[in-house]
């Protein structure tokens, strides 16, 4: 559901009767019923019954329904974080076959005493992985001219202040980032091989040591590697040109070197058929690829576009 005080549960209860017609998908929200009747109320679906047309599991307490919309509050926070415990775990159990995230507010999650940068960081930890990553994922469509298969961008660095992602940008995290992305196209894909490419750390990619030698020293020696392996990759090329060639269909996948480097690019070519998924873990994860919007939350005019997205990608992976 997400965070109560945000957009989560109207997204959810403005696509029910969408996601409802997927083929081969249930639905189960983790989060209030009361929460998930209000947001159904205000969204006007019909003939609405509780826990009958929209199945929720109870997560949290009856303090959650006193949170006013759009404020940050630790018991937003602690109902959020007690959801994605409980899907987690059934994820891992098989009850459930993948989970499908609604935004979180983090100062909330830090209020609440849950000191996470994010949905990711929580999800690796309950699964016990060190090598993840967050990646969008943008499917083709009739208005978009990237790749047939879609396009997928990897982050390097993550949720992290700018002048933190010197030290974590290493060859061996460069790799296992292009390794990630490889094997989820090749899922998307069934056949080929996934052409990726690699975006520079610094402008110009560096200009061959003048504005910075990253480039030389730690994403080049990655590439190679990567090639060595049988990959199909490009790069290291600059940020600013290198997403005009995947608009245009060259790349199936990027790989960026820090959040906004790929989050911004992505987000201009399809804002609302964004995906956000979880690479590296044992379960499938998937999320919108936006916040709780506090800004429009409960005034029933948030978009459900990238909610139907996730779902839709998260039932393909389950195939």
């Amino acid at each position: 559901m997400g965070d109560p005080a945000g957009i989560g549960p109207e997204i959810i209860a403005g696509a029910w009767e969408r996601l409802r017609a997927i083929p081969d998908c249930r639905c189960i929200v983790y989060g209030h019923p009361e929460v998930m009747r209000r947001a159904a109320e205000l969204r006007k679906l019909s003939e609405y019954r509780l826990n009958t047309r929209i199945n929720c599991v109870t997560c949290c307490g009856d303090d959650v329904l006193e949170v006013l919309p759009g404020t940050v509050d630790p018991r937003s926070g602690r109902a959020a974080y007690s959801a994605i415990l409980q899907a987690i775990g059934d994820a891992q159990r098989g009850t459930v076959d993948a989970v499908v995230t609604a935004p979180i507010h983090k100062a909330a999650l830090h209020r609440a005493g849950y000191h996470y940068p994010g949905h990711t960081e929580i999800f690796a930890e309950q699964c016990g992985v060190e090598n993840y990553a967050m990646m969008l994922y943008l499917g083709a469509s009739e208005s978009a001219t990237v790749s047939p298969h879609g396009l997928a961008v990897v982050h390097v660095t993550l949720h992290t202040a700018m002048k933190t992602i010197f030290e974590q940008i290493t060859a061996e995290s460069v790799l296992s980032k292009i390794r990630l992305a490889n094997a989820f196209m090749r899922r998307i894909m069934a056949d080929g091989s996934p052409c990726i490419g690699v975006c520079s750390l610094n402008p110009h990619a560096g200009e061959e040591g003048l504005f910075g030698d990253e480039e030389i020293q730690i994403i080049r020696p990655a590439i190679e590697q990567a090639i060595a392996e049988g990959l199909q990759v490009e790069g290291p090329k600059p940020a600013d040109t290198i997403m005009l060639d995947a608009r245009d269909g060259k790349y199936d996948a990027i790989v960026a070197m820090f959040h906004d480097q790929g989050h911004i690019a992505l987000k201009l070519l399809g804002m609302y058929r964004a995906v956000n998924i979880t690479l590296g873990l044992p379960i499938i994860r998937t999320s919108v690829a936006h916040g709780t919007a506090f800004d429009k939350a409960w005034q029933g005019v948030a978009d459900s576009g990238s909610l139907l997205e996730a779902v839709r990608v998260a039932v393909k992976l389950c195939g």
